[in-house]
């Protein structure tokens, strides 16, 4: 009995003591995530940090970038709610391939993305010539097509969160609201939404951050003209090269929105059995 005992406490202090092959590499990996922003925060120019965020140009920069953010998300909502809808609800043939498409843009470069944007959307592409000839409408190098990018990159992000959401919902209520009458849309609308709804929530901040940070598809579709598409990402590289103490403070600002999105959202990965 005692033997025993004895045996079950030194395995359960065997299983609780991390193997040192393990902690090692685990601790370089963080050293490599985490000391690359260490030095933004070192390097950062606090005394004068309030004063060059209140220059005008980076105050430029972080009212077009909120504003396109923003309304990037805003379109995902209304577009990405119902595809996600589509993909879990609704079986039809060749549904991999589509929901293959659709999270594309998550492993695809975001310049290769802003290239297709052109050939569709430009001047003389697939489409945007037909808009540029019966509208009058370009999207190219102007704030809608700074937002007309973040949303290509942004969207997935909504998509699979809503996606999943919809897996997970208990799809006894929205039988039991058909079975007494109610429309396909008035269960969608008074059912299935408020039980997805932290799904939503959480797709749509996290389209929003993707949104605010995207640099690629952005440069390439819109260009970076100041005041028009001129985002936060594009003044961080711009002013790399000419006043390095500004990409920090933008960079910071940056960083910090992606902290407080990422630490609100935790649960959303990290759950306790």
């Amino acid at each position: 009995m005692a033997t025993s005992k004895r045996r079950s406490a030194s395995s359960g202090q065997a299983a609780g003591r991390p193997p040192w092959m393990l902690v090692l590499p685990a601790v370089a990996g963080l050293a490599f995530l985490v000391l690359p922003l260490a030095g933004l925060l070192v390097r950062a120019p606090w005394p004068t940090l309030l004063e060059r965020l209140a220059e005008p140009q980076v105050l430029e920069a972080l009212r077009l970038s909120l504003v396109c953010a923003t309304i990037a998300t805003a379109l995902c909502l209304v577009f990405g709610v119902p595809l996600a809808w589509l993909l879990a609800r609704v079986e039809f043939p060749g549904l991999r391939v589509v929901r293959a498409l659709v999270t594309v843009p998550l492993v695809l470069p975001p310049v290769v993305g802003g290239v297709a944007l052109l050939l569709v959307l430009g001047r003389r592409g697939l489409i945007g010539q037909w808009l540029a000839a019966t509208f009058g409408v370009t999207l190219p190098f102007t704030t809608a097509g700074v937002i007309v990018a973040e949303a290509f990159v942004a969207m997935p992000f909504l998509v699979i969160s809503v996606e999943g959401a919809l897996r997970g919902a208990d799809r006894r209520f929205e039988e039991a609201a058909a079975t007494l009458g109610a429309s396909r849309w008035t269960v969608f609308r008074r059912v299935t939404l408020p039980l997805i709804m932290p799904g939503v929530v959480a797709g749509a901040v996290l389209c929003w951050a993707r949104a605010l940070g995207e640099f690629g598809a952005t440069i390439t579709f819109a260009g970076n003209f100041p005041g028009t598409t001129r985002t936060m990402p594009l003044a961080v590289y711009l002013a790399l090269e000419t006043e390095p103490e500004a990409a920090i403070v933008l960079s910071l600002v940056l960083l910090t929105v992606s902290v407080v999105i990422l630490a609100s959202l935790r649960d959303r990965w990290v759950s306790t059995p």
